[in-house]
């Protein structure tokens, strides 16, 4: 950095990029709550459902990739003050539609609000030194909690004013803030290094593409951050499908799986600084295997031939254990999507918006494809459960590639004789293996410390 900013200023450039985010995250959820009624006012299939909650998701995810290249260039307060009053209008133009293609067309331009997450990520972390920078950006992906603040507070907006009035509050609420970011935020400390920098090309900027590591973040970020914002596209849905709850109560309890996936990503930051983002990965992953194996389950008749006649026994998960396990699949998830983005200012510090973009962009395109894909096999094969045993694939492939990439990297170092470094992180190395492994200390490990792939 050029200057180093006081603790006033990085506070007050987190704080409001973090209540910006909210606010944002709030907006790119809102077809989790107005869906359900557009779905009775229009006549929709699950299929239908699904594609509309996931448009939004689509246009902010794919939105990502520029976004981060124009904050590269141009810095966070301008494009994040006019990503949100130009999201603000798209909100609401679509109280205007009253045709389900018009709806889709609509829910691309609110899908913008998205967007913001990677040009905060990038504002966010020009004002930190990288010791700080994992705490600092779980604080502001806890701005994941705006689809919480939707499932609290947009069913009652919904059943008071309807879904056009619903969507008229959240256009003013967010054309206010972008307002107050573009007077109130201050250019961050990398504005001036960006002004020498602005002859980068395209190319140049999007160089560190090239390296498989990216895409396998990527992956990473699939699951945790696309298949979270799924989840909260779906979970009201599924639980008045399922368990034949109110739309209150559904978006009440959906928003106990959205708060502590949201709020636990600044402990998962935290842990990222001090323990190592390999290690909280590996928690994420094994963990969400297992929740994600026992919510796939579907309720299950069985009949045993006993030697006094049939015995039958009927198995599935009721609404309280479906709950914890969605609260424990939420906090691990918060973990790994925090994780994750420790890595990027790290290894890419003058690549942020254009790596970050790219991840952020793969991530969201989880959260695109996935409520979709849950509505199909819904369709398909007539089991609720059937979106709980995709996500299972998927995060048990994600565990395998990263547990084998981490393995042949410290083959390949070790029959070199060498120890590189993947992610220069502080802590004591005994802490990062998740087998305990012995680390030697040689000429290639900077001050005895054996950092990650």
């Amino acid at each position: 950095m050029a200057t180093t900013p006081s603790r006033p200023e990085q506070n007050r450039a987190l704080g409001i990029s973090t209540f910006a985010f909210t606010l944002c995250f709030a907006v790119w959820t809102i077809f989790s709550i107005i869906g359900i009624k557009i779905s009775q006012d229009f006549s929709l299939s699950d299929t239908q459902l699904g594609l509309l909650m996931a448009t939004p998701i689509l246009t902010g995810s794919i939105s990502r990739l520029f976004l981060g290249i124009w904050t590269d260039r141009y810095g966070g307060r301008w494009v994040f003050g006019v990503l949100m009053l130009t999201t603000s209008l798209c909100v609401y133009l679509l109280t205007f539609a009253n045709s389900y293609l018009m709806l889709l067309v609509g829910a691309l331009g609110v899908g913008l609000a998205g967007g913001s997450f990677i040009v905060g990520v990038t504002y966010t972390a020009a004002w930190f030194e990288r010791e700080r920078q994992g705490t600092a950006l779980g604080i502001f992906g806890a701005g994941n909690v705006g689809a919480a603040v939707t499932n609290f507070g947009a069913p009652f907006l919904l059943v008071a004013l309807g879904w056009q009035g619903t969507a008229q509050v959240y256009a003013t609420v967010l054309a206010i803030m972008g307002v107050l970011f573009i007077i109130l935020a201050k250019e961050d400390p990398l504005a001036a290094e960006r002004a020498q920098s602005q002859s980068r090309s395209f190319l140049e900027q999007m160089k560190p593409l090239k390296e498989l590591r990216v895409w396998r973040f990527a992956l990473y970020y699939f699951f945790v951050f696309g298949a979270f914002v799924a989840l909260a596209l779906w979970l009201p849905h599924y639980l008045i499908g399922v368990y034949g709850l109110n739309v209150k109560t559904a978006g009440m309890i959906a928003a106990l799986y959205t708060i502590p996936a949201s709020l636990f990503r600044i402990l998962g930051g935290w842990m990222s600084d001090h323990f190592g983002a390999r290690r909280v990965m590996y928690w994420t992953f094994m963990a969400s295997v297992v929740c994600t194996f026992l919510l796939s389950y579907p309720p299950t008749e069985y009949v045993v031939q006993g030697i006094n006649g049939d015995i039958r026994f009927f198995l599935e998960i009721s609404l309280v254990p479906f709950v914890a396990l969605i609260f424990i699949l939420g906090f691990f998830m918060s973990l790994g999507k925090a994780a994750v983005y420790k890595h990027i200012p790290v290894y890419y510090p003058g690549h942020v918006g254009a790596v970050g973009g790219v991840v952020g962009m793969i991530g969201g395109l989880g959260g695109f494809l996935l409520p979709l894909t849950f509505g199909i096999l819904n369709d398909i094969t007539g089991v609720w459960q059937s979106s709980f045993m995709l996500m299972f694939v998927i995060v048990a492939a994600a565990l395998a590639w990263m547990h084998y990439a981490i393995r042949s990297a410290e083959r390949v170092e070790w029959a070199a004789h060498e120890t590189k470094t993947d992610l220069p992180e502080l802590a004591s190395p005994q802490l990062f293996y998740p087998l305990n492994r012995p680390v030697r200390q040689d000429s290639h490990t900077a001050n005895g410390h054996a950092p990650l792939k």
